[in-house]
């Protein structure tokens, strides 16, 4: 019998039951530190996208937005509470050891790449491939128990597939011409009873991604101010991050706030020009929906949006998932202990499954 304060929330997984069965996109949602679940319903499979970022509904941006950014329209919107039921699941330490050669040699590649001048920073990443033991909803649920302070979601659409994930990231907030985003960078594993003991690799890394942030929003916004790094969990890891804050010029565009900020050096590298390239000519895989970013765009008012970096993310295809994870590559990295990295941030995901 569901637990009697989340009687509502069963009732919008009975709803997400019945559009996956007619094949009608939705997105159900929970913001950081929030007791909100939300879900925006499309009310048939028509594939819409977005790109000038003006309409109203859920958006859903791949990693290169060439390949256009899906809405799903919100035909009905629902927004129901959601309790933790029982104990946060007893989370056990699983990794999968699959591609380390080739992961090592692509970050080999890398710091060649930074060494000739080409690149400063390059983020490279890698896909794990895994059976599935849950269902969607369930993983849904457990993600919801387990990462209070990241966005967690799951998503479909009958023309892109399932996603779902737990990102500590936001890309932009934008309300009441009010923009906050964020400097996110630098992973550490959390160790009992101990503060991360940040290197000069992960604040310089940090720092990187501050004053590009800086240098591509400081047009669009009359006031600029960058708060101090500090450092955060998320999931089972440490990150540093500035929070960062600023009033949108009455000349400021939506689309070109969203197209500066997007991808970010935290998922892609600087220059992005240059690093995206290095990016698609060498992993070994489409990223797709991967390091591209979702969330509420217009849904109360016009110029209203709230998007999340796809992080910590999960693609779901029938009894199998598709887990992807990445880090920033510099000068100053180490092969094996950004293989180490992605094995920390692969927990988030695999630890759920």
């Amino acid at each position: 019998m569901p637990y009697q304060k989340n009687k509502d929330f069963h009732k919008l997984l009975e709803k997400v039951d019945s559009c996956l069965e007619n094949d009608y996109p939705f997105s159900i949602y929970r913001k950081p530190l929030e007791s909100k679940v939300f879900g925006v319903f499309q009310s048939n499979d028509e594939l819409n996208i977005t790109t000038d970022f003006e309409d109203k509904g859920f958006v859903f941006a791949p990693f290169d937005l060439n390949d256009n950014a899906v809405l799903i329209h919100a035909d009905e919107v629902l927004e129901v509470f959601f309790e933790k039921e029982g104990t946060t699941d007893d989370i056990k330490t699983f990794t999968n050891d699959s591609g380390k050669y080739n992961h090592l040699k692509l970050v080999e590649k890398g710091i060649n790449k930074i060494g000739s001048g080409a690149l400063t920073k390059v983020v490279l990443s890698r896909k794990i491939a895994v059976k599935l033991s849950r269902s969607p909803k369930e993983i849904f649920i457990s993600l919801l128990s387990n990462y209070p302070n990241a966005f967690c979601y799951l998503f479909f659409h009958p023309k892109v597939g399932i996603w779902c994930g737990a990102t500590p990231e936001t890309l932009v907030r934008i309300a009441g011409g009010e923009l906050e985003t964020m400097s996110l960078a630098a992973t550490l594993p959390i160790k009992e009873n101990s503060s991360p003991n940040w290197g000069s690799k992960e604040i310089e890394e940090q720092k990187m991604v501050s004053d590009y942030i800086k240098e591509k929003l400081v047009h669009s916004l009359e006031e600029f101010n960058m708060g101090k790094a500090e450092s955060i969990v998320a999931g089972d890891l440490w990150h540093l991050k500035s929070d960062i804050k600023g009033k949108l010029s009455a000349t400021a565009q939506i689309k070109d706030i969203i197209t500066s900020l997007h991808p970010t050096p935290a998922v892609c590298g600087i220059p992005t020009s240059a690093a995206k390239a290095f990016i698609v000519q060498n992993e070994s895989y489409k990223r797709t929906y991967y390091t591209g970013f979702l969330g509420e765009l217009n849904l109360n008012k016009e110029r209203e949006m709230n998007l999340f970096v796809n992080l910590r993310c999960m693609e779901i295809s029938d009894q199998n998932a598709s887990i992807f994870v990445g880090g920033g590559i510099t000068s100053a990295s180490n092969p094996e202990r950004e293989w180490s990295e992605t094995q920390n941030k692969s927990k988030t995901m695999l630890n759920i499954i």
